[in-house]
């Protein structure tokens, strides 16, 4: 059991610590990915995979020494929440008072290009923090197997 642990821990900060540096390249480079967002998706539902693993092992197997464990373990679920609603208000953010329909072209495609960077932003960063929970909860697994 603890093999696979291991190994679904290690595929969920592989494949964020990637999405983590394809979105930060796309955000330094100010450029938009539809590669990262992707990559993102894909990472999520890793992590959602690796926090409901976490909750049988937690529910069938035993309880960790370090009850810090299952913090670190169930973390990323609302850490991937909270970026999400982050996310949604970067719009809002970023248009402020302006009348999206009232704008130019030029200014929309500024606009939306602004969005899309400030919600790689924000991704880009709940990677890299999901990465670090997961690492750190397979560091504390001691007691489980």
């Amino acid at each position: 059991m603890s093999e696979a642990y291991t190994a679904t821990a290690i595929a969920v900060i592989v494949l964020n610590l990637v999405a983590g540096l394809l979105g930060a390249g796309s955000w330094k480079l100010n450029r938009p990915s539809i590669g990262f967002w992707y990559l993102l998706r894909v990472a999520q539902v890793a992590t959602l995979v690796f926090v409901l693993f976490e909750g049988i092992l937690w529910a069938t197997a035993g309880q960790a020494e370090d009850g810090l464990h299952y913090v670190y373990a169930f973390l990323p679920v609302i850490a991937m929440l909270l970026a999400e609603g982050m996310r949604g208000a970067s719009a809002s953010q970023e248009l402020g008072e302006r009348d999206f329909q009232t704008l130019s072209e030029e200014d929309r495609q500024m606009v939306a290009l602004a969005i899309v960077r400030r919600e790689t932003g924000v991704m880009t960063v709940s990677t890299l923090v999901v990465a670090f929970l997961v690492w750190r909860a397979v560091i504390t697994t001691a007691g489980i197997f």
